[in-house]
């Protein structure tokens, strides 16, 4: 029987780990940087009817990797990686990096094949995506 785990962020959700009181959180698409698990809560507060899914997470000594894909609600999914740093075996920085889907340009077909997203690989399908 596996325990359940009750995190209090959809952060530490995400990432199966505590965030530390004083954790980072950072954003380089849009530059901003958010101080504290209280304002993380607080920003992700505004997100409501978001949908997710975890597609893998690696655990590298103080290091977690995780791949997960999102929805916010207005149909389009983003696909995401977080990085976050441990200490002590809470988060003390996660840094996101997200992306929406798009077609490929026309000159790469010939260079590439099709990557299925499946409700249950790495990158889910939107179907696939869970209400928060």
């Amino acid at each position: 029987m596996t325990a359940h785990v009750s995190y209090g962020t959809r952060l530490e959700r995400v990432l199966g780990v505590a965030l530390s009181d004083d954790a980072q959180r950072q954003w380089p698409q849009s530059g901003e940087l958010i101080d504290g698990k209280a304002r993380i809560a607080e920003v992700e507060s505004h997100f409501e009817g978001l949908k997710l899914r975890i597609g893998r997470r690696h655990h590298c000594g103080d290091v977690i990797v995780v791949e997960w894909s999102t929805d916010y609600g207005d149909g389009r999914v983003y696909r995401n990686v977080s990085v976050a740093e441990l200490r002590g075996g809470e988060a003390v920085r996660v840094t996101d990096y997200w992306g929406e889907p798009f077609e490929p340009p026309a000159w790469r077909h010939r260079l590439a094949t099709h990557l299925d997203m499946t409700s249950t690989g790495t990158s889910p399908a939107a179907e696939a995506l869970e209400a928060d």
